[in-house]
């Protein structure tokens, strides 16, 4: 019996899709989560990675699911850009819906490290705490600017199609080549490169090009991106890891490097592989209501769950001496459940607070043109860039400007220009 299915793009919901994102935020939690080695001592908390143990590298081909997120999101947005009255009022929709979420995220952290400075908290965890809060924003940077262009990507898609990706790709692997020959900050430009290619990917799904696979043609697929990757690994400047290690001269993903766009065809083979499987489980009632919940809640789960991290840490690791265990050791193991735990249920507190943000309906207002909206994207992704680089950190007698004040004014700002004045709540 075949297992192909019609193209998602006639389908008014994607079960496939919607289990890839959940599946793909739980990961991005449970390795955030999961990933700190923690101590606290005079003032200074240490910081460690435990997927620097040795071997543990070959985690992060699965973990890394940055990828997964963007193809399930790159399907996502042409499947409702097609359902929608008007590109414009599509963009409007999707703005709001990005960036609405953040502005709680933005007020919390101008707020917190001055409370937290005057209940004695030192200078360092607190800057390290700042950092983390905002170092996620560059998804959202990267992601805003994925969406501006996809109305255009979409029309490129129509009249080439698979040739699309292929030569993002390609530009991705000339900017590794000045990139790994002295030209370093030209590898910033795979932000787009890079991602706008797994977001092209997205639309080959829709269309129905691999989202008719059946699972021994996926494996194919899976085996061929897995076994690119492993040669560039192998034979190319490219580490192991495929997320940033600390203290390593080289990241597959700040930049990120063209070798993702093979990872992401790996990881995408293996989960179509799996869709019979995935489509047996998201039939059952209690997991498709948890996708329902979990589909609502994406943007707010993604934004605080590494300051539910930091709550966890202030209160165990800094305020009662707990250190993380050796990775791997017993002790480890059994205490990884229960930091999961804590960290779980203090997320579950953060969202009940602000995940009304997300899930509220967009304001009606007057529709503005196409291009106030594009400079709305462009302000918020630049404000984002700026607290991802820089952190919610507020040194003592800093000038404003010094400050995260003029990033989250821009974030703010962007909001105001789209936000505000969407006049359709479109759902995809």
């Amino acid at each position: 019996m075949s297992t192909s299915a019609p193209p998602p793009s006639v389908l008014h919901r994607d079960t496939f899709l919607d289990v890839i994102r959940a599946g793909s935020i739980l990961a991005v939690i449970g390795q955030h989560w999961l990933m700190p080695v923690l101590s606290y001592s005079h003032g200074r908390l240490a910081t460690g990675n435990a997927l620097t143990t040795p071997g543990w590298w070959a985690f992060t081909w699965l973990s890394q699911v940055m990828p997964l997120v963007f193809f399930a999101g790159g399907a996502a947005n042409l499947m409702s850009l097609r359902r929608a009255p008007s590109p414009r009022e599509w963009l409007a929709g999707r703005i709001g819906r990005l960036l609405l979420p953040t502005l709680p995220l933005i007020g919390v952290w101008l707020v917190v490290p001055h409370l937290l400075r005057d209940f004695g908290v030192p200078e360092q965890p607190l800057a390290v705490a700042s950092a983390i809060a905002g170092q996620l924003l560059w998804f959202l940077a990267v992601y805003l600017l994925v969406v501006l262009t996809t109305p255009v990507m979409a029309v490129a898609h129509r009249r080439w199609g698979v040739a699309v990706p292929v030569v993002l790709t390609g530009f991705a692997l000339i900017v590794d080549v000045l990139r790994f020959h002295g030209f370093g900050l030209a590898g910033y430009l795979n932000a787009v490169f890079v991602w706008a290619a797994v977001h092209q990917l997205g639309f080959l799904y829709t269309e129905g090009k691999l989202g008719t696979l059946r699972p021994r043609r996926a494996l194919v697929m899976s085996a061929a991106g897995f076994g690119v990757t492993a040669l560039l690994v192998a034979f190319g400047p490219y580490p192991a890891s495929m997320i940033g290690m600390p203290g390593a001269p080289v990241s597959n993903m700040s930049p990120p490097s063209a070798v993702l766009v093979s990872l992401a065809i790996g990881q995408i083979g293996l989960m179509l592989a799996l869709r019979p499987q995935f489509a047996r489980l998201a039939a059952r009632p209690t997991a498709a209501a948890g996708l329902r919940w979990l589909g609502a809640r994406f943007m707010s789960v993604y934004l605080w769950h590494m300051p539910a991290l930091v709550v966890v840490s202030g209160v165990f690791v800094v305020g009662l001496g707990y250190a993380t265990p050796e990775p791997g050791t017993l002790r480890w193991l059994a205490m990884a459940p229960l930091w999961l735990a804590a960290a779980g249920t203090v997320l579950a507190v953060l969202l009940r607070a602000f995940g009304r943000f997300e899930r509220r309906p967009q304001a009606t207002g007057v529709a503005i043109p196409l291009p106030v909206l594009a400079v709305a994207a462009l302000i918020g992704a630049t404000g984002m860039v700026g607290l991802a680089a820089r952190g919610f950190a507020w040194p003592l007698n800093a000038e404003p400007l010094a400050s995260p004040l003029p990033w989250c004014a821009l974030v703010i700002g962007s909001v105001v220009l789209a936000g505000s004045t969407v006049t359709t709540r479109l759902k995809g």
